[in-house]
């Protein structure tokens, strides 16, 4: 079981290199296509874009056949697609294999999520998941390093053919060490889509767009916060972000831990909260480069510790549509990346400086706190209710009992 996990922390590393690397890679991308880079922007884009279209679609579509057999497709065409990319001739073919390449994203962390809450022990569903984002963590720490230095001194496609081999060795780990799981007997079509019919399924979609996207108002503009700011050179943005992506790795286990004792709805509320408050404190010391660097740590640790506590909570409350659920959150966080990309930018479009994307994210994880609150709440008021369903059943029985024994008499 536990080579069942290391297969999928090395689907998360794939997928996390080719999602991230591309901002290292747009100089090159541009230079080599003659472009220029905010055209060679649309393709993040596009690869977001795949992800939103791909993540309830390939789930719905291949639902219910066995999970080991989906994960195999899904990084088969992932490997297929980022293949194409390394071979695209001009930017429309680079844009529509990155577009493709997205596609299998969140259905695979979706899947995912599933298979590894049903590997893990009883309790510890959450700390399983961890384990497969921790790839993504991975990613951030030397992957994207490395993929980025090979694009500067060499070639991007050269980039795109190290993703290539990671696909490759994850389709192999996954057909030797993940094991043959029974598909799902409660999945259908009709069952999938049910959950898009509770509207706590889209106050969570809510939550993890707007309050995820408190990372993204962060962390788009994190290169020049540290340039323009804390005072660092261009030379040692790669180092900053390794030690962003330490924090994200620390956190993603902390966060498996949290939602694994106080539940996935706590957690999410306690880290939002932490969240909104650690990028108000990222917004008052950046101007001092020690502060800033401690800072950039412990909010990459928080803002990742969201991870499974989120794909649990979804997982828990879409009985028959785990795997819908849980890439639907995916394409969620997507949208928070392009939403908080966006409106960080706006303080800065009117001339504010690079700190002000951190008051932006603090609000946006504070409302995304709200959410969670209220789905929370939602949730005592559903057991209350069922609870008193209950209690006035058992006393219109008893009352029905007794009035029998009276007439009996």
């Amino acid at each position: 079981m536990k080579k069942g996990l290391y297969a999928l922390l090395l689907g998360g590393l794939g997928i996390g290199i080719t999602e991230f690397v591309m901002m290292g890679l747009l100089p090159d991308i541009a230079k080599d296509l003659a472009i220029s880079i905010p055209q060679a922007g649309h393709l993040i884009s596009a690869y977001a874009l795949g992800v939103v279209i791909g993540a309830p679609l390939l789930v719905l579509i291949a639902g219910k056949y066995p999970p080991k057999n989906i994960l195999i497709f899904l990084m088969v065409m992932f490997t297929i697609f980022n293949g194409l990319s390394a071979f695209a001739s001009g930017y429309t073919s680079l844009f529509i294999s990155r577009l493709l390449a997205g596609l299998p994203h969140g259905a695979f962390f979706g899947v995912g999520s599933v298979v590894a809450s049903r590997l893990a022990p009883k309790g510890k569903e959450a700390q399983s998941i961890a384990i497969m984002f921790a790839g993504l963590t991975i990613a951030n720490i030397g992957g994207v390093p490395l993929g980025t230095y090979i694009g500067h001194h060499y070639s991007w496609r050269l980039s795109f053919a190290v993703i290539v081999l990671v696909g490759l060795i994850t389709i192999a780990s996954l057909k030797y060490w993940m094991p043959n799981l029974p598909a799902s007997k409660e999945s259908s079509l009709k069952t999938q889509l049910n959950f898009f019919k509770s509207s706590k399924s889209w106050l969570m979609i809510l939550m993890i767009a707007i309050g995820t996207g408190g990372l993204f108002a962060w962390y788009s503009y994190i290169a020049p916060l540290m340039t323009e700011v804390s005072g660092f050179s261009a030379n040692s943005i790669t180092y900053v972000l390794m030690l962003a992506g330490l924090g994200m790795l620390l956190g993603n286990f902390i966060g498996g831990r949290l939602a694994d004792i106080v539940s996935p709805a706590k957690a999410s509320l306690i880290l939002l909260s932490t969240m909104a408050v650690t990028l108000v404190i990222v917004y008052f010391v950046s101007f001092n480069p020690i502060l800033s660097l401690i800072m950039t740590f412990i909010t990459g640790a928080v803002a990742f510790s969201l991870a499974p506590s989120i794909q649990m909570l979804m997982i828990n409350t879409a009985k028959g549509s785990e795997m819908l659920a849980a890439a639907t959150s995916q394409a969620s966080f997507n949208i928070g990346n392009a939403l908080g990309a966006f409106l960080g930018g706006l303080p800065l479009a009117a001339g504010y400086n690079y700190t002000s994307p951190s008051l932006v994210g603090s609000l946006m994880a504070l409302t995304g706190a709200v959410v969670a609150w209220v789905i929370i709440m939602q949730s005592r008021t559903a057991k209350v209710k069922v609870s008193s369903a209950k209690k006035e059943a058992k006393i219109s029985n008893i009352h029905f009992f007794k009035k029998g024994m009276a007439l009996q008499k």
